[in-house]
């Protein structure tokens, strides 16, 4: 395994958890330059405020202290992660819906997603994605950057209602995969976490075993919300068969 170098520094204890505030300059820099230029760009008040609520998932994830819970439990890896692909991404997409240019090859995204979040959760690549700063932001960029472009084109009303669930049932019936392998698995895959989560008073397999259901069923609320929002834009008078946004 790679010798680690996480980002969010070492794995705290219950007892310093939450003063792990993580005060990087620049994260914090780049978080303000992403919530001015939404502000700016949102075509409207209720886009604004969406725009910034993703902006807001994002400094949980990045700067309060589960960025350094995630140093010691997989739970919380997994927990960040789904902020990032299954929250952060769908508010940010639907604040600029309906503004941004049709989004090219949805199946495309599908795919690019799909292979981006199980090459992420693999054993090696996992270890890799600790093992620098910059291999941990490849991470998270990749990761949130194929989620947006999910998103997009599952959340645009130019994508066929039919075509936009497809990708989201695919999406959770993914996740729900590989899920079920972290939560069935008879051995801890992580080996990252073989000694940060007893502080915790979970076991490796028991803190991968509540990473799988957190990946499982709460992960999959997002993706089943939206889709029911676009089946309800076929019954709408004015969305009709087309699936157009009322």
């Amino acid at each position: 395994m790679p010798e680690l170098d996480i980002y969010c520094g070492p794995a705290p204890d219950p007892a310093s958890l939450l003063s792990r505030w993580n005060l990087d300059p620049l994260v914090l820099a780049m978080l303000a330059i992403l919530a001015v230029a939404a502000w700016h760009v949102a075509p409207d008040r209720r886009a604004r405020l969406v725009s910034l609520l993703g902006v807001g998932v994002l400094v949980l994830a990045f700067v309060s202290p589960l960025c350094a819970l995630s140093s010691a439990l997989f739970s919380a890896r997994v927990l960040h992660h789904v902020l990032l692909v299954a929250v952060a991404a769908p508010l940010l997409a639907a604040s600029f819906r309906g503004i941004a240019p049709r989004v090219p090859a949805p199946r495309l995204a599908l795919a690019v997603h799909t292979l981006l979040f199980w090459a992420w959760h693999l054993p090696a690549a996992y270890g890799f994605a600790l093992s620098s700063h910059g291999a941990y932001w490849l991470m998270q960029v990749t990761l949130l950057g194929s989620a947006l472009w999910l998103w997009a084109a599952a959340l645009d009303a130019r994508t066929p209602a039919g075509r936009a669930c497809a990708l989201l049932f695919a999406t959770v019936l993914q996740m729900g995969m590989l899920a079920a392998l972290l939560t069935f698995s008879r051995a801890p895959l992580y080996d990252t976490h073989i000694t940060t989560t007893i502080a915790f008073g979970m076991t490796p397999l028991e803190d991968q075993q509540l990473a799988g259901v957190l990946m499982w069923v709460p992960a999959a609320g997002p993706y089943l919300v939206a889709a029911l929002w676009r089946v309800r834009t076929l019954l709408s008078p004015e969305g009709g068969l087309g699936g157009r946004t009322p």
